[in-house]
């Protein structure tokens, strides 16, 4: 286990930490520019996550400021184990002290992938069990009350390779606070900011949602061109952390309200056939506090007129039994005739439909394949 060590000095020993951002499939390049925005270095891109250098600034910057980033991790260790005394040594061999105290509950979760120890929780018993081990050493207890805030311990094993990692955030980052109701059908906030992002929104751009539900994607869209940080209006779970000055989380949410940009010219467009989408709309967007951004009106796509120099950006309706689905393919042929196709109009249509185009009745300049949820998608982009 001499590797873990030589691990556990390179990422525990100095002021710098690695932190690790899980994504969407789809959006690591969006999230890669955004972490390399908030001072991240030494950038490592895998598939769904992103991990980086930087200190506990960084840390809290992120929680506070990415919009794509699904929470914001701690990566502790990464080594290979193939038996629990593997596992045990090398969980062991983690500076936990350096954040958890004495008192601190440290709950365990993780997941394995083809792996050898495929049982988790077997692994996770192992996990909590070295964790109790190193800490009992340290602090010469036999016994934890585990009644402080908690920092929670995640670990993945993929092919072999063990990372451990204690969780920052707390609830997922795509809670901001402001969709406290929601539709049948909301679209993930990381999602739309990252639609958004692709769409290339600008503090000037006008961007319309045909279908805008609860509102998702228009509030996205109005707090990145004012560049109001998603999660100033939350709490994460670090806070409470005592080996985390609050000075510094203090120091973060100045930064970042000292950022915003309320003399950006945004202004974005809804529209649902649901008057209970409209209501739903203008109130998350209140909650947001980029309700006067917005103008949101009950009316059919049928009736949609997308102004000129704008953008639409929106998460139409599909269907999963054959009569929703065939309401859906007729709604992408109203779609195509009152959408545009590119140049000063604009558009950005995620959808799991195959066949989209064929309906729509033009082909994508690009696509992306995205998934919402644990749907596949893809990003129709006419632009």
């Amino acid at each position: 286990m001499e590797r873990a060590g030589f691990y556990n000095k390179v990422i525990i020993m100095s002021d710098k930490i690695r932190l690790c951002c899980p994504c969407h499939f789809g959006l690591e390049s969006v999230l890669k520019y955004e972490i390399t925005k908030i001072g991240g270095t030494d950038l490592k891109v895998s598939d769904g996550k992103i991990s980086f250098t930087g200190d506990l600034n960084t840390m809290a910057r992120a929680n506070i400021c990415l919009s794509t980033a699904e929470r914001v991790l701690i990566e502790l260790i990464e080594f290979r184990a193939e038996t629990f005394e593997d596992l045990f040594q090398g969980v062991r061999s983690v500076e936990l002290e350096r954040y958890i105290g004495i008192d601190n509950a440290f709950p365990v979760k993780g997941y394995s992938l083809n792996s050898t120890l495929h049982s988790v929780p077997d692994c996770q018993a192992i996990v909590k069990k070295a964790a109790v081990e190193r800490l009992k050493t340290k602090y010469g207890v036999n016994w934890f009350s585990e009644t402080e805030p908690p920092v929670q311990i995640q670990f993945s094993i993929l092919k072999d390779i063990v990372t451990i990692y204690l969780d920052t955030s707390g609830a997922g980052l795509h809670k901001r606070g402001y969709r406290r109701n929601s539709n049948a059908a909301p679209i993930k906030e990381t999602l739309a900011a990252g639609i958004v992002d692709l769409a290339r929104v600008r503090p000037e751009s006008i961007v319309c949602d045909p279908f805008c539900g609860s509102g998702t994607i228009l509030i996205e869209a109005a707090m990145k061109a004012l560049r109001i940080p998603v999660g100033i209006n939350r709490r994460f779970t670090a806070e409470k952390w005592a080996s985390v000055n609050s000075k510094i989380w203090q120091e973060e949410r100045k930064r970042a309200i000292d950022g915003v940009d309320r003399s950006a010219s945004f202004h974005g467009y809804g529209f649902d056939i649901d008057d209970a989408a409209v209501a739903l709309t203008l109130d998350n967007a209140h909650k947001a506090g980029i309700k006067s951004r917005l103008k949101i009106e009950q009316a059919d796509i049928s009736k949609f007129v997308q102004p000129e120099d704008s953008i639409v950006i929106c998460n139409p309706p599909y269907g999963e039994r054959l009569l929703e689905l065939r309401e859906a393919e007729d709604i992408y042929r109203k779609m195509g005739r009152v959408l545009g196709h590119g140049g000063n109009r604009q558009s950005y249509i995620i959808s799991p439909h195959e066949q989209f185009e064929q309906f729509f009745g033009a082909e994508a300049k690009k696509r992306r394949k995205l998934y919402n949820g644990m749907i596949k998608c893809q990003l129709y982009m006419y632009f």
